[in-house]
């Protein structure tokens, strides 16, 4: 039997893509491959990659390379979140399955990965990656608001923005939280608290309090959106179906340059008063069609909670409530 030699030498001539872009500024891209594979030395020439080190992780940084060309042309550029991405599927074997890493979302802290798990999670993903206001319309448990705070938390950590915002109505506070005891955080964090809980999943514990502090990360009722201008920010309405038709126009008007937002809700759900329409069913009515604006439907098959929810959304149905 032939031996498997310890390291080969292999050069990849880069075609149908930008070197600078796929190899990042002063090589950071590269660097990171590198360090991936700590037994390969990777030296960019060029439009051309040496690859020195054992057969099998030359062939893993080769794949790895043409993943990252395919994100790059979809996309149009590249960010470190892509290169983390591609470098985490590629060391489990999943590269390829995948399809680019493009359902993954985001790395938490604890070294776990956080992607679409569901068809219909899959769509807001492309949605939210596509167009910059995406609609997510679904019952509970369908990962909604899961699934759009990791977008948020993804784009900025790979800087697409600068801040993320996230809001929904306090509805059974009756918006105005005057009457109830303490300060303003300890109003509003009772309706706020399934935000929060996302963003600990994401983002180390330390850092989340610093974003909070310096606004990098903001989570508001709806209520105090009005007369602001948010530019290069990830906006999340959540709860939307608790939203007026008027708040909802408020609220999509607030995005300024370089924003994107998501909007979550269940429209079966409202809590408004009877006379009352929800923003979240007038806006499908008025903005379904319009470039840019994506609206996506999840239902009980995307449902990603206790296996009893779906038969519980089922029989509500069944019954008409």
């Amino acid at each position: 039997m032939a031996e498997i030699p310890a390291s080969i030498d292999r050069t990849l001539t880069i075609s149908g893509a930008e070197p600078l872009l796929l190899f990042g500024f002063n090589d950071v891209y590269l660097r990171k491959i590198e360090a991936a594979y700590s037994d390969t030395r990777v030296v960019a020439r060029g439009d051309r990659l040496k690859l020195h080190g054992p057969p099998d992780q030359v062939e893993r940084i080769e794949r790895v390379i043409s993943e990252l060309i395919l994100i790059l042309n979809r996309n149009g550029n590249l960010t470190e979140n892509d290169v983390d991405t591609v470098l985490d599927l590629a060391r489990v074997g999943k590269s390829r399955k995948r399809s680019s890493g493009q359902d993954a979302i985001l790395f938490t802290p604890q070294g776990g990965t956080i992607q679409a798990k569901t068809p219909g999670q899959s769509r807001l993903v492309e949605a939210a990656r596509q167009s910059d206001i995406a609609f997510a319309v679904g019952p509970a448990g369908t990962g909604k608001t899961y699934t759009a705070v990791a977008l948020a938390v993804s784009a900025l950590k790979s800087r697409q923005v600068k801040k993320i915002v996230l809001t929904r109505p306090a509805v059974e506070a009756g918006e105005s939280l005057g009457f109830l005891p303490g300060g303003f955080k300890d109003k509003v964090d009772p309706y706020l608290r399934p935000l929060y809980d996302a963003l600990e999943d994401m983002i180390e514990r330390d850092k989340l309090a610093s974003y909070l502090e310096r606004n990098i990360v903001e989570i508001v009722p709806l209520a105090y959106m009005r007369g602001r201008t948010l530019n290069t920010a990830f906006v999340i309405l959540d709860e939307a179906q608790n939203a007026t038709a008027g708040q909802m126009k408020m609220f999509l008007t607030r995005l300024g340059a370089g924003s994107r937002a998501i909007v979550t809700g269940d429209a079966s759900q409202t809590d408004l008063p009877s006379r009352a329409t929800s923003g979240l069913v007038r806006a499908r009515q008025i903005l379904e069609g319009v470039d840019g604006i994506a609206f996506v439907d999840l239902d009980k098959g995307d449902v990603v909670r206790h296996k009893l929810v779906k038969d519980i959304i089922e029989a509500y149905e069944k019954a008409g409530d």
